[in-house]
């Protein structure tokens, strides 16, 4: 089946303007047919066109790629997935014993380390990444090693980052350029927002109302400490360059093998249960999610940035991966209509709904009330009436910008015991879910929501 490119076009244009979004560049690869349209502004001051060769910030898709190279090391036997991180950073260390003598780059791949981001300020130079290595020697477990999910933002990917510097004898960016954006011919793709050609440059966008419309984000680029997981700019084509790789057994486009078929089998077969399964998926890969689409295993990745947002999907059963790029988000459900609408034309299986809560629970309250948090994030767990709720506490200096309260009340809606729908609390937000779980010591021990996981502080 092909794509009714003039229908698909015409429906993002009335949902960008629905979610106040400037502007969609999407992707699609399906069985070796590329097809790629643009839709909208780069920038609503300038009101310049979007086109497919728009550069977007892909945010976290980036770990993907970091994920990519690194398994390169191992195919040269440089590094194995298991081996403790010591053995590559002789001295590695975290406040945890434990955590500092075991933790592997497996446990870094999948987000199961459980140590705080806690790596202060590594400044902008090359150095970034042995800084922040140096940093974290007293940086505490969120979680013990091994015992959880939870997503890291910035610090596990980094100290891949750092062995693939010390194995390579370069800086981060130099490496990925060397190992995966030029044997792969992307001429687009960086890794650091001074490589980019600004003319080509999509401006991020923040969203405070729908009557105010989208405003230019304040900050244009995240800082270079989250280079490895979340800095990477790149364009439709070559995001599905990279997908291509994972759907081909590690060969680009052009045929060049990049990384070994074993070593993308083992990025799509090692996981970790996710304790969120609904709003992404049940499992965690090795640089992936994986999602259950209707009994389809299909493969994700996603990223944010202060104010742009990159998706991918990959469907190996059918042989096609779709990606969006956007200067506006994220919105789940913008994202959830415009791919339906790609995957309905392509007769292949769609992204599931969220599932619907379940009035014939009969939860304790007490199991799950207190509060659950860690450095910027603070979530107050509450019950009324028999029902539950969740109070969002909003750093003040954010609530100010976003022009919102700086605490939001969500009713919880159970799906299952440790499962929850949070309906949204303004037309701006989508539903999103929660997981409280581990009643090891009676009380819930964890909240997880949005991929990151909140120890019980009281």
């Amino acid at each position: 089946m092909t794509l009714d490119v003039p229908r698909i076009r015409a429906r993002v244009a009335e949902l960008l303007a629905e979610y106040a979004i400037p502007s969609a560049a999407i992707g699609v690869l399906h069985d070796g047919e590329l097809t790629e349209l643009a839709v909208g502004v780069k920038d609503v001051e300038t009101r310049e066109p979007a086109t497919t060769d728009t550069v977007y910030q892909c945010g976290s898709m980036t770990k993907t790629w970091t994920a990519l190279a690194f398994m390169q090391l191992v195919d040269e036997g440089k590094v194995d997935l298991d081996e403790p991180v010591r053995t590559y950073l002789p001295g590695f260390a975290v406040a945890d014993p434990e955590a500092s003598a075991k933790v592997t780059p497996r446990h870094l791949l999948n987000h199961t380390s459980g140590i705080e981001e806690a790596y202060g300020d590594p400044g902008e130079g090359d150095d970034v990444y042995a800084r922040m290595v140096e940093n974290i020697a007293d940086a505490p477990q969120v979680f013990p090693l091994g015992r959880t999910h939870g997503y890291s933002a910035a610090l596990g990917y980094a100290i891949l980052a750092r062995i693939l510097e010390v194995r390579d004898g370069a800086c981060w960016n130099d490496v990925m350029r060397r190992r995966l954006f030029e044997p792969m011919d992307l001429t687009s793709t960086n890794s650091w927002h001074e490589q980019v050609d600004e003319a080509r440059a999509a401006t991020g966008h923040l969203l405070r109302s729908l009557d105010e419309g989208p405003i230019v984000t304040p900050v244009r680029h995240l800082p270079r400490a989250f280079g490895p997981g979340g800095n990477i700019t790149s364009t439709t084509r070559e995001v599905l360059a990279m997908a291509h790789l994972l759907l081909n057994d590690g060969t680009a486009p052009s045929g060049k093998r990049i990384v070994s078929a074993e070593s993308v089998r083992e990025m799509l077969r090692s996981r970790v249960p996710v304790p969120d399964p609904h709003m992404f998926g049940p499992a965690w890969a090795l640089g992936l999610i994986v999602c259950d689409w209707h009994g389809e295993t299909v493969y994700a990745t996603d990223g944010s940035t202060i104010g742009q947002n990159a998706r991918l999907r990959l469907l190996p059963d059918s042989n096609t991966a779709i990606t969006m790029l956007t200067n506006g988000g994220p919105r789940d459900s913008f994202y959830r209509e415009v791919f339906n609408e790609i995957l309905t034309d392509l007769g292949t299986v769609t992204v599931p709904d969220l599932p619907a809560p379940d009035p014939a629970l009969n939860l304790d309250p007490t199991r799950y009330q207190g509060v659950y948090g860690r450095p910027g994030a603070r979530y107050e767990v509450s019950a009324d009436g028999g029902r539950l709720y969740l109070t969002l506490v909003l750093d003040p200096m954010q609530a100010e910008f976003l022009q919102k309260p700086d605490r939001i009340g969500y009713e919880l809606l159970p799906v299952s015991e440790t499962h929850f729908l949070m309906p949204p609390a303004d037309p701006l937000e989508d539903t999103q879910t929660v997981t409280i779980y581990d009643f090891t010591n009676g009380a819930a021990q964890y909240l997880h929501t949005n991929c990151r996981v909140h120890p019980r502080q009281s």
